[in-house]
């Protein structure tokens, strides 16, 4: 009898074939981006190694050089303009990056996900290899560095919108913003790994906190594979619905929002195979800038996207600069921002699943960050408690727009039912928003570089003035989802009709 089976099988037999492979699918698409997160980290943390105080270390006497300054500092890091140079490289990643997300989308569309996210995580893995060989190498040419960094970051481009896709083609709407919000949490696991995994290497031996990483994105490029499965329909499984007639989609009209996102009703078979075959075709780029909200929300991760990149290649030296750690306990110490990012990113689409504002969400989140960002610079490092307090909360206020947007409003857009069922436009609604958004990633650390010079206020300024320009944007989808809540439109989950 059933009741005589041990928990632990009867809780596996519980759970559907349909329910397996989503689940399994889920798992792998939170593998391969916490990897690509993982292997961008290391930048941001061996940069207190490759320009230090050397002032307070004591120089080798059979060390070649007259420099008493720049002694232990890694040409052409040694140099006064520095932080302009790691601007640069920063920026040959971030404008590589922010320029290729708009066509990666296109191609994910056109191209096996398999094969498109394994060719990307090979090709990552090599090039952050390369960056570390510099070390052994003895490879001292600011080129050298940028061009490597330029090419990670374009071939990094095929990383988001594939496993949006993925994971567009296997769940419905549901509680999309509170799945997603936990999921989302690659970004902030992969920040934390990488920050551990370079500490470990940076004070001995800094090229190995590059190519320990690029040997681990390599090895989930060739996981992907052999086990990604694209679509439900590739192993007999029953694909998701995205709508329902009985609601209002998100910004338009008629979608669903009450099922379960692990339910897997079939298509319905009113559905036509002539108009069947016109919904697989690839939506083009200006039809996908159509979808109203899509140009709102990439503006706004745009301001949303400075700030955390800002943070992600900034902080350990700030850290470092300002409350005086090694670039070991810098680099430890700003994982507990990616820790806040976690726990904002799965608030955020809590919050937006219960209220049905994902606008009104990144919107709080966004007001409540600015302050918080102004007292962290000003009282953030006074002590210990003070310094862990406001790394996780300003991590939580800065990564839960960030998170939602990309993850839960991007999924929610790429479905929308005015694209009737075409799934295949989840990549590049996915690729639009994201690559508006890493615009800003790129804005915001070269700006950091400028502005560090003249001041770390100047710095914090700057990324409270985006987080300001970010919550404007959405002022608009806010002010109808308010309407909404006040009794003027039917309360809806998601986006109003505009």
């Amino acid at each position: 009898m059933r009741s005589s089976l041990a928990p632990g099988i009867r809780l596996i037999t519980s759970f559907s074939r349909d329910s397996g492979y989503r689940g399994f699918t889920l798992f792998l698409t939170f593998l391969f981006y916490t990897s690509y997160h993982l292997s961008r980290k290391p930048i941001s943390i061996v940069k207190s190694e490759l320009h230090k105080n050397c002032s307070t270390l004591i120089r080798p006497p059979n060390l070649n050089g007259t420099d008493n300054g720049t002694w232990c500092d890694w040409a052409p890091f040694d140099r006064d303009n520095y932080q302009t140079l790691f601007g640069a490289v920063d920026n040959s990643f971030l404008v590589a990056y922010a320029i290729g997300m708009f066509f990666s989308g296109i191609f994910g569309e056109r191209v096996p996900l398999r094969y498109y996210l394994t060719t990307g995580m090979l090709l990552s893995g090599l090039f952050t290899c390369l960056f570390g060989l510099g070390f052994y190498w003895n490879i001292h040419s600011i080129w050298y560095y940028a061009f490597v960094q330029a090419m990670n970051g374009l071939v990094q481009t095929t990383g988001w919108p594939a496993v949006v896709a993925c994971v567009g083609n296997w769940f419905g709407k549901g509680k999309r913003g509170f799945i997603m919000g936990v999921w989302n949490s690659h970004t902030s696991v992969g920040n934390i790994l990488g920050s551990l995994i370079a500490g470990i290497f940076v004070s001995s031996a800094w090229g190995m906190s590059f190519i320990v990483p690029g040997i681990i994105i390599a090895s989930t490029g060739i996981l992907c594979f052999f086990f990604l499965v694209e679509k439900p329909e590739d192993v007999g499984c029953s694909p998701p619905q995205h709508h329902e007639d009985n609601e209002k989609e998100p910004l338009l009209q008629n979608s669903s929002t009450n099922e379960e996102i692990f339910s897997s009703p079939g298509l319905s078979n009113s559905i036509s195979s002539e108009s069947t075959e016109e919904l697989t075709e690839a939506i083009s780029f200006c039809g996908a800038l159509r979808i109203p909200g899509v140009m709102e929300f990439s503006l706004c991760l745009l301001f949303a996207k400075l700030v955390s990149y800002t943070f992600l290649y900034w902080l350990p030296l700030y850290i470092s600069n300002v409350a005086h750690f090694d670039p070991k306990e810098a680099g430890d110490m700003s994982t507990l921002f990616d820790v806040g990012g976690i726990v904002g990113g799965v608030v955020a689409g809590l919050v937006s699943d219960q209220t049905g504002g994902r606008a009104s969400t990144c919107c709080v989140m966004l007001i409540v960050a600015a302050p918080m960002l102004f007292l962290y610079n000003h009282i953030g490092q006074h002590s210990l408690a003070t310094t862990i307090g406001m790394l996780l909360v300003c991590g939580a206020l800065v990564n839960g727009p960030y998170a939602l947007i990309t993850t839960a409003v991007s999924a929610d857009l790429g479905t929308h039912e005015s694209l009737r069922g075409n799934s295949r436009a989840l990549s590049t609604v996915t690729a639009i928003i994201d690559g508006t958004g890493s615009i800003g990633a790129a804005l915001g650390p070269l700006l950091a570089g400028l502005l560090s010079p003249t001041g770390w206020n100047n710095v914090f300024f700057m990324l409270i003035t985006a987080d300001i320009l970010a919550c404007l944007l959405l002022s608009r989808l806010v002010y109808k989802e308010v309407r909404g809540w006040c009794g003027h439109s039917p309360r809806q989950r998601g986006f109003k009709e505009i």
